[in-house]
């Protein structure tokens, strides 16, 4: 049978569904191709900061970053004409001569050896050694030499955990003399003899004198070196450290201090403002007592003192006065203490580091903070005079006859006395007897000592030299001179209770400011017998004080812990700050500092809070 046709299989394109198709004019059109060295993979939009212009600059790829390394292999060749060859054949060249030279070197001590023996052949054997040419022997460096045997590492590595501290070294000088040393082992002499004369029980006091005697050098107390702790050196110089201390770390409050503004007074519609928050004084030895009084010093304007009492007759005790300064907010510059509770302080206008101070027991004392002791210079007694009650309030006042120094205090035993500072002794003249002012209707027949009125507070005027205000427990203030003291001038009846402060206003001679227990604040005109401004604060008010950047700012304090600052020139019913300032504390004392805008307030725990006014209580 016929064989059949074998069938050629069909062939078929396979092409991808996205693939590009050509015209066949595309298709017969020649590309170029060019075969370069670049690296595609090199980026091409690199961009750099140049330093010299100060900015981003394009940084195109060099001839370096398209070379691809595919393999390296280093070898042990050197190329002839390379510098590593020169070197190294230099190297070997100076190895093979000195080889030479110590087989020559071995040569030549043979020959001298044969020469010993056979001194018939000297002059062959030197003309040969002569002829050889030898170089000199590679000799030892004698600066950089040491035995292999001895050899360490230089400067080895350690960990800085192993090293330890260096010794503690002290720089030591004195100087020796015959004398020194005739008194130092006379001085050792005498101070055993007194240890074996205390074991006998006997006198020492003649040993003691001679001690002395020999201690002192030319009329001088040679201070002994184990006393440096507590020189006065070191305590200046402890001093300056604290205080550096105590700035650093509250320097957030120093700046505020300085530089504080609230800038959200302005935005007030009534001109109300606040009290920032400064510091809080206080020491450990007075947290159980009461602040009774504040003065700030009238030269330093950061230095303020504050007495510490009690106004509880059950709870009387020692008093204190701490001298704070805003430079050291941590402890007091000067810390007094006396036997009684101190009531009332004051510094002296001229002379700023005296200070007199009124106590519970009546004793009027007067200290000198820059001596730096814990006694008085001048206190009343029995003798010279004293009151019989608590002083209530002390003020300095010149007399104006004398030159003696003068202070005045007013207590509860219905007295206001004059103070004059003698050479010897402090004495009391009585300026007044504040008598009880009574109605036509009361009985005058009872004796005249039971009709004295206790004074609480008095405040002298800066115009007029004798006139003097003095506020009394009965709620009276009474407008008294110095030169009239058997009766008063006038008499202002407006609280009901004990009047707590009485103060002149430092700008207007005839205006005058008070606060009571009845819960109210007052201020006067001594041209009427009426009030004129009257504020009801809903508490007994402790302090009040006029403020020495303006006549009509006033700030008070009130046993419920709040601070009213008033502004008459801008709100004569409402105070333009009523701030709480003490949580679980009675407010006692106020007063403005005489520079800064900043007042301070005592409370009855024995606190003193620091505020900073804003410009709208200024």
């Amino acid at each position: 049978p016929p064989i059949p046709a074998i069938q050629e299989p069909v062939k078929r394109i396979v092409k991808p569904g996205n693939q590009l198709e050509l015209s066949e004019q595309a298709l017969e059109q020649d590309v170029t191709r060019i075969l370069t060295g670049d690296d595609p993979n090199v980026p091409k939009n690199v961009c750099k900061f140049s330093f010299k212009d100060r900015c981003y600059k394009p940084d195109p790829p060099g001839q370096g970053d398209n070379m691809a390394i595919h393999f390296s292999l280093q070898g042990s060749s050197f190329h002839i004409d390379s510098a590593e060859c020169k070197k190294y054949q230099e190297a070997n060249s100076f190895n093979d001569q000195s080889v030479d030279a110590k087989e020559t070197t071995s040569d030549t001590k043979i020959t001298s050896e044969s020469q010993m023996v056979t001194p018939t052949t000297s002059s062959g054997n030197s003309t040969t050694s002569s002829g050889t040419g030898i170089k000199g022997e590679h000799t030892k460096n004698q600066f950089n030499y040491s035995e292999r045997g001895s050899q360490t590492f230089n400067n080895p590595m350690k960990s800085r955990g192993v090293h330890t501290e260096p010794p503690p070294m002290t720089q030591y000088q004195d100087d020796v003399s015959q004398s020194k040393i005739y008194d130092s082992y006379k001085s050792e002499c005498l101070i055993s003899m007194m240890e074996h004369q205390q074991e006998g029980n006997g006198d020492i006091r003649s040993f003691e004198d001679k001690l002395a005697s020999i201690v002192m050098d030319k009329g001088e107390i040679v201070e002994d070196r184990s006393d440096t702790i507590h020189s006065e050196h070191m305590e200046n110089a402890l001093k300056v450290m604290e205080r550096l201390v105590n700035q650093n770390a509250e320097d957030d409050i120093f700046q505020d201090f300085k530089y504080w503004e609230d800038a959200s007074d302005q935005y007030r519609q009534h001109g109300e403002g606040t009290l920032l928050p400064l510091w809080k004084f206080s020491t450990e030895r007075t947290n159980r007592k009461q602040v009774t009084s504040l003065c700030w010093n009238p030269r330093y304007n950061d230095l303020f003192a504050v007495g510490y009492g009690s106004y509880d007759f059950m709870r009387q005790g020692n008093g204190i006065v701490c001298c704070f300064s805003l430079k050291n907010t941590s402890y007091p510059e000067y810390a007094i203490t006396t036997e009684s509770g101190v009531m009332c302080l004051d510094f002296h206008p001229q002379h700023p580091s005296l200070l007199a101070l009124g106590c519970y027991d009546g004793t009027v004392l007067v200290y000198d903070i820059g001596n730096g002791r814990n006694k008085p210079i001048y206190s009343s007694s029995s003798r010279s005079g004293k009151h019989s009650d608590p002083v209530w309030q002390v003020c300095w006042h010149d007399s104006g006859y004398s030159k003696d120094f003068n202070f005045y205090s007013v207590s509860s035993d219905g007295k206001v006395a004059n103070w004059t500072m003698s050479k010897n002794e402090l004495k009391m003249e009585t300026v007044m007897q504040l008598k009880l002012v009574s109605s036509s209707k009361e009985a005058t027949d009872e004796p005249s000592l039971c009709r004295l009125a206790g004074g609480s507070s008095f405040d002298f005027s800066e115009t007029l030299e004798n006139k003097f205000l003095v506020g009394t427990e009965e709620g009276n203030i009474h407008e008294c001179s110095k030169a009239y003291s058997g009766q008063y001038i006038k008499t202002y009846d407006g609280h009901h209770m004990g009047v707590h402060t009485v103060k002149w206003n430092p700008f207007h001679e005839d205006i005058f400011i008070s606060c009571s227990s009845d819960w109210t604040v007052k201020i006067w005109d001594q041209k009427t017998a009426q009030c004129i401004l009257h504020f009801d604060l809903n508490n007994s008010v402790s302090s009040v004080c006029w403020s020495p950047y303006s006549s009509t700012v006033f700030a008070a304090v009130t046993t419920d812990g709040k601070v009213h600052v008033f502004d008459l020139a801008q709100n004569k019913r409402e105070p333009l700050c009523a701030q709480k300032v003490a949580k679980k504390a009675r407010l006692t004392h106020v007063s403005f500092n005489l520079k800064d805008y900043i007042l301070i307030v005592g409370d009855d725990r024995g606190v003193v809070h620091a505020l900073k006014l804003s410009p709208n209580l200024r």
